[in-house]
């Protein structure tokens, strides 16, 4: 993944490329025209998500930690991005082996409504041919369980976004552990840490999308 203030594919900063810029201003009606023209350019869609898309959301998420940004310009940004994903999901080519290589069950934590990174996590996963059960936001320990067994999911994937509700991660891993489910926890949010990840049990922790999917990798053992 290409941090902000790289150089993109053209050589040019990628803070200044219009498929970064268009997620950073919630630009969701001409996103599409932009990575358009990416991949007109030669750019796999793949490499737009991991050069532009990515570092573009993750700058929105510094900036509304920061309370530069606030929740309508947060909404706009993650529309934006959802747009954009969902016009260059269909055209990645996905490598051999790569299909269905586990289920992967994922929910905002029980008193968390935000599931904008785990949405972009969910595609992330998706793309690289993990099977993505998604039980959305706010969802109980019980349901987050019952889904991994119907399912026969390798990983359950947590996200939270607040202090509050990232306590409720460590319930999650507490009531699978005593349900003996044979299923690996990887948890992520921007205010999550490796350290909470340790001190929770959870076994694997994530900063970002991209992220996401080395760590789940891991979890079921795949190169």
């Amino acid at each position: 993944m290409a941090a902000a203030g790289t150089q993109s594919f053209c050589g040019e900063p990628v803070t200044s490329n219009p498929v970064y810029q268009a997620v950073l201003q919630g630009e969701k009606k001409s996103i599409v025209s932009y990575a358009q023209e990416e991949l007109q350019r030669g750019v796999k869609p793949e490499q737009v998500i991991d050069q532009y898309l990515i570092p573009a959301i993750n700058e929105v998420g510094e900036l509304f930690n920061q309370q530069k940004y606030f929740l309508p310009q947060l909404i706009a940004s993650a529309n934006a991005m959802k747009t954009a994903i969902e016009y260059l999901e269909p055209k990645i080519e996905r490598q051999p082996g790569e299909t269905e290589a586990a289920t992967i069950v994922m929910a905002t934590v029980e008193g968390d409504i935000h599931d904008i990174g785990k949405n972009l996590v969910a595609l992330m996963l998706k793309n690289h041919g993990f099977q993505v059960v998604d039980l959305g936001k706010d969802v109980s320990k019980e349901t987050i369980a019952e889904a991994a067994l119907k399912h026969h999911a390798k990983i359950i994937a947590l996200s939270a976004l607040m202090t509050t509700t990232m306590l409720e991660m460590k319930r999650v891993v507490d009531y699978v552990r005593q349900e003996r489910l044979d299923v690996k926890v990887m948890i992520g949010g921007a205010v999550i840490t490796p350290e909470y990840a340790r001190e929770i049990g959870a076994d694997g922790y994530s900063r970002d999308a991209a992220d996401a999917v080395k760590v789940a990798k891991e979890l079921v053992g795949m190169q």
